[in-house]
């Protein structure tokens, strides 16, 4: 094939005997941040890992650390690890694959039919967005697929970001069609049963196809041990679960949000925090998965999915939060 990479609510966790013998910031570190994350009225959980342990968990609000969660778009992140072991197992044949006849859409007689899955990946596809305002209208036509090919091109493929949920569905839906499968069973069985994490239904569009790229549900934990998985190479318990080499390819930078002026790589925003590369995964609301390597640390926190959560505001806090989490 082709490819071009070949404690209960309120509770700390993990502050007993271990705690008096760990270091006396890795000791202080609840300390430290709590009380700043218990101010936060939107924030419904915070789990962090530390060289592969939980070293604090606490629910705030929401279902609870170890129930169901919209983790909004985190769900791109989750997607784009979905797609690395897709090409690792010869269901898609790499980044470069084109899109359209997986899709079976088409010829377009333009750029649009050289749309490739690292397009997708890296929100450059050159499709006019489908997300923000035009949210509502999209998701209520009878064909998202069809909907987001016809809104035409703003860019060309491959050129700028532009941020839409509607090309992750068109990756979505590819996948699945790739493997002959649907992309929930692709989640339960490529992540969800070798890391212990269950995955909800979620969203479907008319035709039955799962929403690529938005409202995966999942407990907090489970969101935080994909992010250990992630962590450590994409092993988990000595098998190899997420291609490693996938993972590093999906940090390299490949555009530049002009929302939040991070990189982004394939399905991961890239920035600095407390002096050191994060790599996370963000979703409406305040849903997050951050990976902080160099830190040895995990940051998954759920928020309210109904309320916004924009960069200069409650974003912003959580940025703040992680900051002094690192």
């Amino acid at each position: 094939m082709s490819c071009p990479f070949r404690p209960s609510r309120r509770r700390l966790i993990g502050l007993g005997a271990a705690a008096l013998a760990a270091p006396p910031l890795l000791a202080q570190v609840p300390v430290r941040f709590s009380e700043t994350a218990r101010e936060l009225d939107q924030l419904h959980s915070l789990v962090v890992r530390r060289e592969g342990e939980e070293v604090f968990a606490e629910a705030f609000g929401g279902p609870g650390l170890d129930a169901v969660a919209n983790v909004k778009s985190v769900s791109k992140t989750l997607l784009a690890l979905l797609t690395g072991i897709a090409i690792e197992r010869g269901v898609l044949d790499g980044t470069n694959e084109r899109v359209m006849p997986l899709l079976g859409r088409g010829p377009f007689d333009d750029a649009r039919d050289s749309i490739t899955v690292g397009d997708l990946l890296s929100m450059r596809a050159g499709l006019e967005s489908v997300s923000g305002g035009n949210y509502g209208a999209w998701v209520s036509s009878g064909d998202w697929v069809g909907y987001a090919l016809d809104q035409g091109l703003a860019a060309e493929p491959g050129g700028r970001f532009i941020y839409s949920t509607g090309g992750w569905h068109l990756l979505g839906v590819a996948l699945a069609r790739a493997a002959d499968r649907p992309l929930l069973a692709l989640a339960r069985d490529w992540l969800g049963d070798p890391l212990g994490v269950d995955f909800a239904p979620w969203v479907a569009d008319p035709q039955g196809n799962y929403l690529g790229g938005n409202d995966m549900g999942l407990s907090p934990r489970g969101l935080a041990r994909i992010g250990q998985a992630v962590l450590n190479g994409g092993r988990h318990d000595g098998a190899q679960v997420i291609p490693e080499d996938w993972i590093a390819r999906s940090w390299e930078p490949n555009a530049r949000s002009p929302f939040s002026n991070d990189r982004y790589g394939y399905g991961w925003f890239l920035t600095s925090l407390s002096g050191t590369p994060v790599r996370y995964g963000r979703g409406y609301g305040g849903q997050i998965l951050a990976v902080a390597p160099e830190r040895d640390t995990v940051i998954a926190i759920t928020s309210d999915p109904t309320r916004p959560a924009r960069s200069g505001g409650y974003f912003g806090d959580l940025k703040a939060l992680m900051t002094d989490i690192l």
